[in-house]
């Protein structure tokens, strides 16, 4: 299992590195397409999946993307309000079929897997965004890297929530400290601006807080549904909301965090 999760870790960040290199339009693919596989496995996890529903919002997903990419966001409110109403007619049309939670599932899914994971390319595409990006990732897979290397080291204190009873609040703290590090160290390598020597730091500590609530709410989503893994896509880690289930809260805050401090 190790050893699969291994070889599956390096190759996903070899393809996460050519993809933030690439920019352009083979990000935008690859993340528009993670959206629509991280939308089936969260309408799989209340059984609607294969529905015509779910259909709508597959397709919903991909219009609004192509609108953030094109900065169309005028567009954008009314493209989810009438998805909203799509949605709605399908539950009335065809009930009982659906129920509440479900229909409300379907247009969460927009705003916590598109939307949010969309901020992955829209970091990209600002000023040094070929650098900035990997903000993202600090805060997400840096921190958690991190927060686990700490817990395991010297971990004594259990976290309060129920979520994960493995984690504890050493390796928590770790994370947060861990993730600043790392992007104090990329600033001084990367940039000769002093002023950036702290901002990274300080997007790198917020940003490992929301990602390990990301990580959280994930987690309290299968447990209500009662399922170990979102998928078994990547082998060794799950589905796709099981690897990204941190980029998708750390992506809109690194996006915000540079626009307010730098």
């Amino acid at each position: 299992m190790f050893m699969t999760r291994l070889v599956s870790g390096i190759v996903l960040m070899a393809i996460t590195i050519t993809l933030m290199i690439c920019g352009g339009y083979p990000l935008f693919g690859v993340i528009t397409l993670i959206s629509l596989i991280g939308l089936f496995e969260l309408y799989r996890a209340v059984g609607i999946e294969k529905t015509s529903p779910a259909l709508v919002g597959y397709l919903s997903s991909i219009v609004i993307d192509i609108l953030i990419l094109n900065n169309k966001y005028e567009y954008l409110l009314m493209c989810i309000i009438f998805t909203l109403m799509i949605f709605m007619m399908c539950y009335v049309i065809s009930y009982p079929k659906y129920n509440s939670e479900q229909v409300t599932m379907l247009l969460f899914g927009l705003i916590y897997v598109t939307i949010m994971l969309s901020f992955v390319f829209k970091v990209r595409f600002v000023k040094n965004g070929i650098l900035l990006v990997w903000l993202i990732f600090i805060g997400a897979w840096g921190s958690d890297t991190c927060a686990y290397c700490v817990g395991k080291l010297i971990g004594k204190h259990k976290m309060p929530s129920k979520l994960s009873p493995n984690k504890t609040i050493e390796g928590c703290v770790g994370g947060i400290c861990g993730a600043a590090l790392i992007g104090f160290i990329f600033a001084a390598v990367f940039y000769d601006d002093y002023n950036v020597w702290w901002q990274l730091p300080v997007i790198g500590a917020v940003s490992s807080v929301i990602s390990q609530i990301g990580d959280l709410a994930a987690s309290a989503i299968k447990r209500n549904h009662d399922i170990k893994d979102y998928g078994n896509l990547i082998p060794g880690h799950g589905g796709i909301l099981d690897r990204f289930d941190s980029i998708i809260f750390t992506a809109p805050i690194v996006y915000y965090l540079i626009k307010f401090i730098m």
